[in-house]
């Protein structure tokens, strides 16, 4: 069954990627002062890999995606880097029954998307979910310019070169509102995210996959040093992917 999990630490862990995502208390979550609470979802193989071909949807599984999209019903804003929002061609958040469920909670049908562009790459516009006239877009960026016509509630956001910092994309998030962000990525973004100590849970995804060659690695970054310390929460198998949940000690 679809989003069925078999815990193997705790013993009685959840047994669904909704009962994962109501055990990390999401759903109330008030935030972390000036920013949101941060939970970074990533999947990756077994030999560390981010993607197959160019794309993380390679490494998935069905059970791998109910838990990112009840993460996501779970969140105020999706943050993705722009090579991410690009190359993964979002179009619909959410299952249905999901924008249901987050308005019985009180938020909106879907979160907000959001992305940081210092450049403003133009192929943010193609990706189909721009093209939604639901669908709410916040878009950080350096240009000095506007991004191309659209058919969905675009915001974007200028800052003067050199001063955009994940930080105070996170803190604009809560100053908006934002209470919970999950972000996938990619793995410059989520090297940018745990650099700063803005990373308060990481739920990764181990695919039972080698792929070998030069790609990309779930966190792209210069060493950590000292390593950055994790705290494991849980262990979860559907399928044969391994999913953990980690929180991290260096979040600030």
């Amino acid at each position: 069954m679809r989003g069925a999990l078999q815990s193997l630490g705790p013993a009685d862990g959840p047994s669904s990627a909704a009962e994962f995502v109501e055990a990390l208390g999401l759903w109330d979550e008030q935030g972390r002062g000036l920013r949101p609470r941060v939970v970074a979802v990533m999947v990756g193989s077994a030999d560390g890999r981010a993607t197959v071909q160019g794309r993380a949807g390679g490494l998935s599984s069905p059970t791998d995606r109910s838990v990112m999209r009840e993460l996501r019903t779970a969140c105020d804003v999706l943050l993705v880097g722009s090579r991410t929002f690009i190359d993964e061609r979002y179009e619909h958040l959410l299952d249905p029954g999901q924008p249901e469920r987050r308005i019985a909670r009180g938020r909106t049908p879907e979160p907000v998307l959001a992305t940081i562009s210092r450049g403003l790459d133009p192929a943010l516009a193609s990706v189909p979910l721009m093209g939604r006239s639901d669908a709410r877009v916040r878009i950080f960026t350096e240009a000095n310019r506007e991004l191309g016509p659209s058919g969905a509630q675009v915001e974007v956001l200028h800052h003067a070169p050199g001063t955009l910092t994940a930080r105070g994309c996170l803190q604009d998030l809560a100053a908006g509102g934002a209470r919970l962000v999950v972000t996938e990525g990619g793995p410059h973004l989520l090297g940018a995210l745990v650099a700063d100590g803005l990373v308060d849970d990481l739920v990764l995804t181990v695919a039972p996959l080698i792929v070998g060659g030069e790609s990309l690695s779930v966190l792209a970054w210069p060493v950590f040093d000292p390593p950055v310390t994790l705290e494991l929460g849980a262990v979860l198998r559907g399928e044969d992917h391994l999913f953990l949940h980690y929180a991290l000690r260096t979040s600030r």
